[in-house]
């Protein structure tokens, strides 16, 4: 299983930027979806989630601006991002707990996209 995200760059301050992940490899569902970011020189944090196509929970610093949804068919999450303020630069990171098929049954397990950077320049 990879997560593929791509959509990030370089955007001025009050612009828009959509970021994707993909989802591939022998899933059998999906359960949360998030995306977490990293500023340069610190710790990545938690910015927005969605388990079904309801109830996302965001971020205080991104509520309002940003919105996450998701595709299940095409096993994709997205993340709207508007109004973008200078702070928002940082590494932007899909995660996502799958269940996939082992040889004694089945298991949930967590996996990383590679990481997309974001840049909003004042």
């Amino acid at each position: 299983v990879q997560l593929q995200a791509s959509g990030g760059g370089l955007v001025q301050a009050g612009g828009s930027l959509r970021l994707s992940c993909a989802a591939s490899g022998s899933i059998v569902g999906i359960n949360r979806m998030g995306w977490y970011r990293q500023p340069p020189g610190m710790q990545r944090a938690l910015i927005a989630s969605i388990i079904s196509d309801s109830n996302p929970d965001y971020a205080d610093s991104v509520k309002g601006r940003f919105t996450i949804s998701r595709d299940n068919a095409k096993n994709t999450v997205y993340l709207q991002m508007n109004s973008l303020k200078p702070e928002d630069t940082a590494v932007y990171y899909c995660n996502a707990n799958i269940r996939v098929k082992e040889r004694w049954g089945f298991s949930v397990r967590e996996y990383w996209g590679q990481g997309t950077q974001v840049t909003v320049s004042s």
